[in-house]
């Protein structure tokens, strides 16, 4: 691998850890100015969904620029984004920002998740460097190492934005990050890319080109597929981001939950590092799928009992295998499509998958309120089941995670004996056994 990508998955990961700590510490800040549950799960729904929609446009802005000005971009718009926020923060009383009523407090929140989520941007650059910049042998390893530095961006950004905040307050948390964000920009201008123009396929360059994405996906028999795959993962998953603190804090206090979570965010960390040095195999697809079962195995057993144990070591071990399905699914991108179009690809997945998780967020609560709580509190599962799995609220959300996990666990087994399964793993070895030019390494 080049020193050049190295500095640009630096200079990347900088730029995650600013936007990430930029819309963690909104989301504490809101809820600490409001008192208002209501106005933070508001404020997570215009984020996700913003990011779910955005990925189409973000992704043809890759494909349409040069990768380092739209990465350069990224920040730039990023950097606009902050600045004006930290005006509008500077010129009103701190009393309009703490009514969740108020025109102008919503407006500085969406001013930072705009400028948060215009560092998507360069998620889906990052992708298409691996092609540009890495052999074809060693994509999946670099994968990998994306991976680990998202794992980190995470980690970093969870530890330090609750600090920022505490410390030191909203006015300052803006401040470094229009700092930090100045910097890395002046990094990513130091670092040349020879690339050439960007490719266009069409004639409006501009466009989002969701039809144009949709015809190469499906000049790929079987890889629609794989996307609505990883969807449903992403939509069962949310299962898990919606309930897993209510549940995590019906175990333990509040600073204990917090410190774990903190730890176990080294798993992304464990499994990109472990991609990175071993790579996924001939076979990334099988690989992909073979994580799919272990997770959902996991997930049907680490609420089996109410232990806070069996719950961490079931959870690191599902965070390390999340790089390892990413870095399968990118490395797969890389080889199947063509690097014109790879960035609307990425975009599209990135549009399609992450629309799952809100749209969870939002039926699972009634579910597990209406269904689950009552079946292990009133129902009939306690007498079923309460014996050896437990009674009460907290065992009606052990339920709900074991329940997902089994649904999981059988969607992959089908999926996996699916015919669209076979005809992709046997275009990606056809595509492997023909004789390629060895992506040309660039010159340090």
């Amino acid at each position: 691998m080049t020193k050049r990508f190295y500095a640009l998955l630096a200079n990347s990961l900088a730029a995650s850890v600013i936007n990430n700590c930029v819309w963690f510490a909104l989301t504490f800040w809101l809820y600490l100015e409001t008192k208002s549950v209501v106005a933070t799960s508001i404020m997570a729904g215009i984020y996700l969904g913003a990011v779910a929609f955005s990925g189409f446009f973000l992704g043809s802005l890759v494909d349409h620029h040069r990768k380092k000005t739209a990465m350069m971009g990224s920040s730039v718009a990023s950097l606009g984004f902050y600045l004006i926020a930290l005006l509008l923060y500077s010129a009103n009383p701190s009393s309009v920002f703490s009514n969740p009523a108020s025109p102008i407090l919503w407006l500085f929140i969406l001013l930072g998740l705009l400028g948060a989520i215009a560092g998507n941007i360069r998620s889906i650059a990052i992708a298409t460097l691996v092609t540009l910049l890495i052999a074809e042998d060693q994509r999946d390893r670099a994968n990998g190492l994306v991976g680990t530095a998202n794992g980190v961006s995470f980690l970093v950004a969870s530890l330090f934005s609750g600090l920022v905040i505490g410390f030191l307050g909203m006015f300052w948390m803006l401040a470094l990050a229009i700092a930090l964000t100045a910097l890395v920009i002046l990094h990513l201008w130091s670092v040349p890319i020879p690339e050439r123009e960007a490719v266009s396929t069409q004639a409006a360059t501009n466009s989002v080109d969701i039809r144009g994405t949709l015809k190469a996906i499906q000049q790929i028999p079987g890889f629609l597929a794989l996307i609505f795959f990883n969807t449903f993962n992403n939509f069962l998953g949310g299962v898990f981001m919606s309930l897993m603190d209510a549940y995590g804090l019906s175990l333990v206090s509040v600073q204990v939950w917090g410190l774990l979570w903190g730890i176990l965010s080294m798993g992304f960390i464990v499994g990109g590092i472990i991609v990175a040095r071993k790579g996924l195999g001939s076979k990334p697809l099988r690989t992909l799928f073979l994580a799919n079962i272990a997770m959902w195995t996991v997930c049907i057993f680490f609420t089996i009992q109410a232990s806070i144990v069996l719950l961490a070591v079931g959870m690191f071990i599902y965070l390390c295998l999340i790089p390892v399905v990413e870095a399968a699914e990118q490395t797969i991108i890389q080889k199947l499509i063509s690097p014109e179009r790879q960035g609307r690809v990425f975009g599209f997945a990135q549009s399609v998958e992450q629309a799952a998780s809100p749209i969870t967020a939002f039926i699972i609560g009634p579910i597990a309120q209406l269904l689950f709580i009552p079946f292990m509190t009133t129902g009939a599962g306690v007498d079923l089941l309460g014996p050896w799995f437990g009674t009460g609220s907290d065992r009606g959300l052990a339920l709900l995670f074991t329940v997902t996990g089994f649904i999981g666990l059988v969607v992959t087994l089908v999926a996996m004996r699916s015919k669209s399964y076979g005809i992709l793993a046997n275009k990606y070895q056809e595509l492997s056994d023909q004789p390629t030019l060895v992506n040309q390494e660039l010159p340090s």
